[in-house]
């Protein structure tokens, strides 16, 4: 649009606007860039240039120049265009990386605590849910549905305590997703940028002899050119303005899909995974693969025979485990490791709270090795939380002791291990596509 319209003018001067979307695609990719202070450096360059091109007769120094770009903010040479399109493109570009980040967020996460070593109470559990009919001569029954729940709540006992973060980080998620479905749309903010870059360029165009008297007034009467290039002030090109741009004509993504569309699709699939940890023992109980059924609490294997399971089903997470009838679960020593992923989501949920208000956030920037303090519209050090590293966190290496217990079980503990990254790639695959 800007080569049909400005031609020549424009290939001349391309630097300015292609270093503008560099910066953008920078920032959203996770880059170390101040969208307030890039936006104004961007109009303070379009200022210098636009000044030379509407007054071709003078020479203008650097120093000159410079002098030029801080009259931006008190003579509002481009209109009230950079004041509205820096809201716009803050608040869109702000919600935008920190959703994505918040689903990359999400995926390691779910990934990595899939990684988690089962505890060696957990492997006598399933030693004793999933093999001793066999030593007992009952080699077609299924574990009861009840005493599996059991097992797997002692088994996933520190991964149900990630619930009720998770709940709050998927809250989060999709207060932030149904800013970008309104005001902080980032495709209705980009779509139609050039043509609010070339309103403001002819605003400039109209006030050029005001904007123009003010700068000589307070800047100096700069030199003439060593020779006029041309009686005009301004030239012939900029006498075309932009065609109305047409919603309609929204470009779609690779897929053929809106943004909005997807966004809807992703907010679908983000409420299905509220309460996923507390639910994960019932997911795998319920599979026909793995127990009896509800349906059948007589036929089924209850630890020790052939007959109804008879002890009560333990609630969620660690601290009632301590009566749990199936795993020795030790309720004081807290997994650190799912406890790091639980402070993961915490931060995470901070930011997304601060992106839904319209305030920037920090991330590691992955573009190059330089600190910073990230971009800022308006952020401060009491808004902002904490930073934490979401890179080199590890699942911690197995002790010797629940080493020699898993040598000497190996298969139950690969029996749960397999199970849950059955079913959470499953489950997640479908949920974070």
């Amino acid at each position: 649009m800007f080569v049909r319209t400005y031609g020549t003018l424009y290939m001349q001067n391309s630097e300015v606007f292609q270093d503008l979307f560099t910066e953008l695609k920078r920032y959203y990719t996770g880059g170390n860039v101040n969208l307030e202070e890039m936006l104004n450096d961007f109009w303070a360059r379009l200022l210098e240039r636009m000044f030379q091109l509407i007054n071709p007769q003078y020479h203008f120094t650097e120093d000159y120049l410079e002098c030029v770009s801080k009259y931006t903010d008190q003579l509002k040479p481009f209109g009230d265009v950079p004041r509205k399109l820096k809201v716009q493109v803050t608040r869109a570009f702000i919600a935008a990386r920190t959703f994505v980040q918040g689903l990359t967020v999400g995926r390691e996460v779910a990934n990595r605590v899939s990684k988690v070593s089962p505890t060696p109470g957990c492997i006598r559990a399933l030693m004793k849910m999933l093999y001793c009919p066999y030593c007992r001569g009952l080699p077609t029954v299924k574990p009861c549905n009840n005493y599996c729940l059991n097992v797997m709540k002692g088994c996933l006992a520190n991964q149900a305590d990630l619930d009720t973060e998770w709940n709050l980080f998927i809250d989060a998620m999709l207060l932030v997703a149904e800013r970008l479905e309104g005001p902080f749309n980032i495709e209705s903010v980009m779509d139609p940028i050039d043509v609010k870059i070339s309103e403001a360029i002819m605003n400039m165009q109209e006030n050029s002899m005001q904007v123009s008297a003010k700068v000589f007034q307070g800047c100096g009467q700069p030199k003439p050119a060593p020779a006029l290039r041309s009686s005009r002030s301004v030239p012939e090109n900029f006498n075309t303005r932009f065609r109305p741009y047409n919603p309609e004509e929204r470009p779609t993504t690779a897929a053929g899909t809106s943004l909005d569309r997807l966004v809807t699709d992703i907010k679908e699939k983000l409420k299905l995974s509220k309460k996923f940890w507390s639910t994960f023992p019932y997911t795998i109980c319920k599979d026909e693969r793995v127990t009896a059924g509800p349906l059948n609490e007589e036929d089924c294997w209850n630890g020790h025979t052939k007959a109804r399971y008879l002890p009560e089903i333990m609630n969620d997470g660690l601290t009632n485990q301590i009566n749990n009838p199936e795993v020795d679960v030790d309720i004081t020593r807290p997994d650190t490791f799912i406890r790091q992923q639980i402070m993961a989501l915490r931060v995470m949920t901070n930011k997304l709270k601060n992106a839904y208000n319209g305030n920037d956030v920090n991330f590691q920037d992955t573009s190059d090795e330089t600190s910073g303090s990230g971009s800022g519209s308006g952020c401060t050090d009491d808004i902002c939380p904490t930073e934490f590293d979401f890179i080199t966190t590890e699942a911690p290496p197995v002790d010797s002791d629940r080493r020699e217990v898993e040598a000497s079980a190996a298969q139950p503990g690969r029996s749960l291990q397999m199970l849950i990254i059955i079913f959470i790639s499953l489950i997640l695959q479908r949920q974070w596509r």
